[in-house]
């Protein structure tokens, strides 16, 4: 799956780039473990936790926190994590986020890059409802972070990578909502996104 190289050598071609997209309201311990497990596991020179600026898919099912208040958060998650690095790509795009144009984008800045797409598994199984998911998965290797036990159902008509990684019961929306009923979320998400949040009265 890796190139091998002879010791000192250069890596052949381009930089291995992770696209770890989501609307990260708030980001948790589950999004950074993922994306640690994925830059271990593929040997990634970097994971993207691509913020949105717009995610088609949920707008109008609830209210959604400022692109800007969203990427200060990922940006405190990982600041101590050099592989992982918060990317405003699609908040500086504007509109409708895409993950084919994100893509698309990366490609033009980096032509010998090679891209791989992270899911976690509900975005996996859904994978087949994207805007022009064709296009992703033409674009850039598709990879599904799935928990142990039962596989993720996924469109088999595409090349997936899947990488286990520990289960845990965290969700954004648990987050959100531990936060208005004035409960903690410590340990559930860095103490970094603790003080974002809280200076920002997002949530409360």
């Amino acid at each position: 799956m890796t190139a091998v190289t002879a010791p000192g050598a250069a890596p052949a071609g381009g930089r291995r780039i992770g696209v770890f997209g989501g609307t990260f309201d708030p980001p948790h311990v589950g999004h950074l473990i993922a994306a640690l497990d994925a830059q271990r596991e593929l040997a990634l020179d970097v994971v993207l936790l691509v913020v949105a600026n717009a995610p088609w898919q949920k707008l109008g099912s609830r209210a959604i926190s400022p692109a800007a208040d969203r990427l200060a958060m990922v940006e405190a998650a990982v600041a101590d994590e050099p592989n992982l690095v918060a990317s405003d790509i699609e908040i500086r795009r504007g509109g409708l986020s895409y993950t084919a144009d994100t893509l698309a984008a990366l490609a033009a800045d980096e032509p010998d890059a090679e891209l791989f797409v992270i899911l976690g598994n509900d975005a996996a199984a859904g994978f087949a409802t994207w805007e022009r998911h064709e296009e992703v998965a033409e674009a850039a290797q598709l990879v599904v972070v799935d928990r142990p036990g039962t596989p993720t159902p996924i469109d088999d008509g595409f090349d997936w990578i899947r990488i286990d990684i520990p289960e845990l019961e965290i969700s954004s929306t648990e987050l959100r909502q531990r936060v208005a009923d004035g409960r903690p979320i410590r340990y559930l998400t860095p103490p970094s996104v603790v003080t974002v949040l809280s200076e920002r009265g997002l949530y409360a």
